[in-house]
């Protein structure tokens, strides 16, 4: 081998050295005989060097499963005779190979298996076991390739070659037969050589003694349960629970056998059985025991067991064996004060992992008529032990859990670090407690979570911000647990009413909002929002809240994460509540106004709130404005005072804009233009049918916005930032000003024809899309007039060359024809062809021509699909006798070939839904053409267009008749069929 390349395998190896490695084993992979020489080294352990000896089991493995068939039958029996000898090797060298090394040796070991077990190697393990004894190196390889062959054959966590679906198909085929084999020829002596290597092992050698428990817990899953559920074996795993270094294996080994599928009656059996030892070694005396990774097992152990008996007990109930059940479910019961224990565990991921036979328990119990004395008191416990673990311990990293926090869809999302994140989803677990606890026994939850939070709110000042945080928590945990249509959890069952208001009217008259800690501060506000319609009820309230939301409580708190949190409810409170806050909508609006100030990048001042929360700031006093009972003319004022300071501001960065030079300074400018457009567009979002800009006298206002807006268009620099801006902006006013938007149209779409990129292109399409569905024949000459251009645009930025591997641009053209086409639909099914019909011969020629090629040449059965549309339109349009001039010979020379052609493409998959989607459109064009042209399409298809394809008289006739059925879903069906039979 290539010494110089095998020195850039030592990961210390320099840049140079470690690429000439790579290129080598590519090299190597590729070579006729390179795994022969590799096999041969390690046979004769030619080399010393770790990093080598891992290098040729690549090689090898590399062979073995891509290119192993190539192999002659006597290349095939070196392999084996390899890995045997080197196997052998081990047995008698002075020290072990590198954990690293065996690792792989058994990936390799474990490809060999599959590979031959089931044909020519059916004594792979009998050979192995010969090979390695009991020797303890020999033993750990044996473990280590079993393990691999767990990867290979049954993991189903591990996603194996099958890149397709029969390749998976085929490759789950293989695992079966493997494992049937297996079951009848070899497992028994397998399980006999573990159970030797537990005995022989147990007291000597930890590690092995764990490795075999690892491989007895994979393999049950898929073996007769009884050659490990008896008395030798699991008696030996009962006293591994007893050793503290095997301890966490046994438990693992034991929650597989538990798993096992079996009948009910048996299974319960055996998890008494392990109870009842288990509990005599004194393994339930959970306060004793100081490990907690023993523990963390041990409560998964207990857990399976516990939903295992549930498994049981409702398979027994199906087949009303009631006596089954009634044993089974006492063996439930049996378990609760262990449940309990592991439950309340100060350790969260001990408690963690037994949620599930808490869950299941209570499903038993939401199921039974009546509940006992004793499952009473299990659900209480359970509740409280809810109500414990949800409480943030001391060590909880606040600063940590918000590292990030951004508004995305108007949902704020949340960053955290690794442990406060992890107890967020253990929070989670036990939300889902909670409401199962609710459907078990609502008035017992009402009356607990009533308890804690009186006890908690009405001594705040001197109850530490963790128990305060949680009777907060619990109060919002209601809104969900305790369901009520729409939120109104203030009406009908009087009992619940009462004591949410009660509890309500403690929060907001406790002062609580005032504690120092962010935590109570924002559970506060989320509560607020939560039960918002509270506030109908009893409305003199909202002053108090407001001015918490408004003051160094919430919008100007000292805590980013507070404000911008609290920006987000706030907007929520005045969506909701608006009507009721008419007379503070003045000093509300005075109150926010240096909130909602434009922050140019040059001023270094660090705003309260980010861009992203100013967004709903500018909303909610949008919503206050629109929803008052001004009149008309003070709403416009209102308005004129919130927007006109964001167009002056604006006016003056634009002007600075091709001023500056410096790039990173222009797109910091550019950013706050394009905010300044979105603050003002957000305020649009008040309005509604009820309320329109029209109505409230707002139009002025936001046509003045359009025309400072709009100069950013010919901007020269940063035109992406924005055209984007600008555009979406001009989406809103459409829906907003309506026909007043209008005059503004041309003038925007002059500019952002100019210049444009495959994306603007793309994006400026819909705002056409939007205008042509909405006005019609409105803007029927405006298109007319900017057709053309358009169309022009779109055909000179998709014939730019690109470079052939840049899958970008070449996902930008094809986005950019699927809008074109959108447009054309857009055009014609808006009952305006003459848009298309009145561009000229040559262009209509031209356009036409573009859905032909777009139908047939284009793999993209979403484009593909579109341009079938269309030409059903303009058939339907045009395809008549006094249609436009030539279109009936356009229609016989090109669309019904196109109708043919793009079916019968290698590239037009039948069996992938959007190109059947495709499909179905192109049988409509055919359906169509044949509805607007007659016997003549019939003639023209059975005398000329089909002879031509070379489709027999039969199948001619055959197509004819499915064409002319009257049931569309017919003749969809029979193309379908038809292009599957004419596709080789």
């Amino acid at each position: 081998m290539d010494q110089q390349a095998l020195l850039g395998l030592n990961p210390n190896a320099d840049a140079n050295f470690r690429q000439r490695a790579l290129a080598y084993f590519e090299q190597l992979k590729v070579s006729q005989d390179a795994w022969h020489v590799c096999a041969e080294a390690l046979a004769k352990g030619i080399y010393s060097d770790d990093h080598v000896k891992f290098f040729c089991f690549q090689v090898l493995e590399h062979q073995i499963k891509f290119r192993y068939a190539m192999l002659t039958a006597v290349q095939q029996q070196l392999v084996r005779e390899t890995l045997m000898t080197w196997l052998q090797s081990q047995l008698m060298n002075a020290q072990p190979e590198k954990t690293f090394i065996r690792n792989k040796a058994a990936q390799v070991f474990a490809l060999m298996f599959v590979m031959e077990y089931l044909t020519k190697w059916p004594k792979f393990f009998f050979d192995i076991l010969t090979v390695v004894g009991l020797n303890p190196r020999g033993v750990d390889l044996y473990l280590r390739t079993l393990m691999a062959i767990d990867a290979e054959v049954v993991d189903r966590d591990i996603v194996h070659t099958g890149e397709t679906c029969s390749l998976y198909l085929q490759e789950t085929r293989r695992n079966t037969l493997i494992k049937d084999t297996m079951r009848e020829q070899c497992i028994p002596s397998l399980v006999e050589s573990w159970y030797e290597i537990l005995h022989t092992y147990q007291h000597s050698n930890s590690e092995l003694t764990c490795q075999c428990l690892e491989v007895v817990g994979a393999f049950v899953s898929w073996i007769d349960l009884s050659l490990i559920a008896n008395d030798r074996f699991v008696n030996m795993l009962l006293g591994h629970m007893s050793v503290e270094v095997l301890r966490e294996e046994a438990c693992d080994c034991l929650f597989e056998i538990v798993n096992k599928g079996m009948d009910p009656i048996d299974k319960t059996k055996l998890v008494e059985s392990l109870c009842q030892v288990l509990q005599a070694a004194g393994l339930f005396s959970i306060q004793q025991e100081e490990d907690v990774d023993f523990l963390a097992r041990f409560s998964k152990l207990v857990n399976g067991m516990g939903q295992s008996l549930i498994i049981s007990w409702s398979r027994l109930v199906k087949v009303s064996d009631m006596k089954g059940a009634q044993d089974t479910l006492q063996a439930i019961e049996s378990k609760g004060p262990l449940m309990l224990q592991l439950l309340v565990h100060e350790d969260d991921d001990i408690s963690s992992n037994i949620i599930g036979f808490c869950y299941d328990y209570l499903h038993i119990l939401k199921q039974l008529p009546m509940l006992t004395d004793q499952q009473k008191s299990n659900v209480e416990a359970i509740m409280l032990a809810v109500m414990k673990k949800l409480t943030y311990d001391d060590e909880y990293n606040f600063e940590s859990e918000w590292r990030c926090f951004t508004v995305v869809n108007d949902v704020c999302c949340v960053y955290q670090g690794e442990d406060e994140a992890m107890f967020v989803e253990y929070r989670k677990q036990l939300k889902l407690l909670l409401d199962r606890l609710a459907q078990v026994s609502p008035e017992l939850l009402l009356e607990a979570v009533r308890r804690v939070f009186n006890t908690a709110i009405q001594s705040w000042q001197c109850t530490a911000f963790m128990e305060v945080e949680v009777a907060i928590r619990l109060l919002y945990m209601l809104g969900e647990a305790l369901p009520a249509s729409h939120g109104a959890h203030f009406c009908g069952d009087v009992a619940k009413a009462s004591a949410l208001q009660d509890m309500m009217r403690t929060l907001v008259t406790s002062g609580v909002s005032e504690y120092r800690h962010a935590s109570v501060v924002l559970e506060f506000f989320e509560t607020v929002v939560r039960y918002d319609k509270f506030f109908t009820v009893e409305p003199q309230h909202i002053p108090h809240v407001l001015m918490a939301f408004l003051d160094h409580r919430g919008l100007r708190h000292s805590s980013p994460k507070v404000r911008s949190r609290t920006s987000y409810l706030f907007s929520r409170f005045v969506k909701t509540l608006h009507k009721h806050m008419s007379a503070f909508i003045e000093d509300i609006l005075s109150r926010i106004q240096d909130l909602l100030e434009l922050s140019p990048p040059e001023n270094g001042f660090q705003a309260l709130l980010s861009n992203d929360d100013q967004l709903f700031i500018f909303e909610a006093a949008g919503v206050l404005i629109v929803n008052s009972e001004y009149t008309a003319e003070r709403k416009q004022a209102l308005m004129k005072n919130l927007l006109t300071p964001l167009m002056e501001k604006f006016t003056i960065l634009l002007d600075k804009l091709p001023m500056e030079q410096d790039e990173g300074r222009q797109a910091a400018l550019a950013d706050c233009l394009n905010h300044a457009v979105g603050f003002a567009s957000r305020t649009s979002k008040a309005f509604s049918n009820k309320q329109t800009v029209k109505q409230c006298g707002c139009s002025e206002v936001y046509r003045d916005c359009l025309q400072t807006f709009l100069p950013a268009l010919s901007c020269p620099v940063q035109k992406e930032v924005l055209r984007s801006g600008v555009r979406t902006f001009l989406h809103r006013m459409i829906i907003c000003l309506e026909e007043e938007v209008l005059p503004f149209i041309p003038s925007a779409s002059e500019h952002m024809l100019k210049d444009c990129e495959a994306k603007d292109l793309q994006e400026f399409i819909p705002l056409l899309n939007q205008i042509t569905a909405k006005f019609k024949a409105q803007v029927s000459p405006f298109l007319q007039q900017v057709f053309m251009p358009l169309v022009q645009a779109i055909f000179e930025v998709l014939a730019r060359p690109a470079e052939e591997n840049d899958q970008n641009a070449a996902l930008e053209k094809q986005m950019l024809r699927r809008s074109y086409f959108a447009f054309l639909q857009t055009v014609a099914g808006s009952g305006m062809s003459e848009i298309i019909g009145n561009q000229g011969v040559e262009n209509v020629e031209r356009v036409l021509f573009t859905v032909i090629q777009g139908a047939v040449d284009f793999p993209d059965p979403i484009a593909q699909k579109t341009c079938f549309i269309i030409l059903s339109k303009l058939v339907e349009l045009w395809g008549g006798k006094d249609g436009l001039v030539g279109f009936a010979d356009f229609i016989y020379k090109h669309m019904v070939p196109a109708c043919f052609l793009a079916p019968l493409k290698p590239t037009f998959d039948l069996a992938d839904a959007q190109t059947v989607l495709a499909l179905s459109e192109c049988a409509v064009t055919l359906k169509t053409i044949h509805l607007k042209r007659g016997p003549e399409c019939i003639q023209y298809l059975q005398q000329e267009y089909l002879p031509s394809l070379q489709v027999s008289p039969e199948i001619i006739q055959e197509f004819c008749q499915a064409l002319q059925q009257p049931d569309l879903k017919v003749f969809k069906n029979y193309l379908k069929i038809f292009f599957q039979r004419a596709k080789p």
